[in-house]
């Protein structure tokens, strides 16, 4: 099953997952990603510690847990690849989520994604 697929069959609670230069590790609440290709997310960020993290370390990993009993999900292995700031897509992405947003700086960020695996498991 692709990410599109994925996401649109499936709702949950995710986790971003990010360390800073110092090695710190930040995990936040996250919306589900927006799917840009077959291999690439992106997500929406503000400038909070997640975002100030992939500022000086690219990889994260976002942990989906599906609603329902039992522990099904993903893990998806990640690495900043861009980001755009109030760019007309950011803007696009915001406003499907939150109509009142018109004055909110906010960050697309695009990750490639490496690797999917399940929450549980290495298979």
């Amino acid at each position: 099953m692709n990410l599109v697929d994925y996401f649109a069959q499936h709702n949950g609670t995710a986790v971003l997952s990010t360390a800073g230069a110092d090695g710190k590790v930040d995990a936040a609440i996250f919306s589900k990603p927006h799917i840009i290709g077959t291999d690439s997310i992106a997500l929406l960020m503000s400038d909070r510690l997640s975002h100030s993290n992939l500022q000086a370390n690219p990889n994260a990993c976002y942990l989906f847990l599906e609603d329902g009993p039992g522990w099904q999900g993903k893990r998806l292995y990640l690495k900043k690849s861009r980001e755009e700031r109030n760019s007309e897509l950011a803007r696009s992405l915001i406003r499907r989520t939150d109509p009142e947003a018109h004055n909110i700086d906010v960050n697309l960020v695009h990750f490639e994604v490496e690797q999917v695996l399940p929450l549980i498991g290495s298979q």
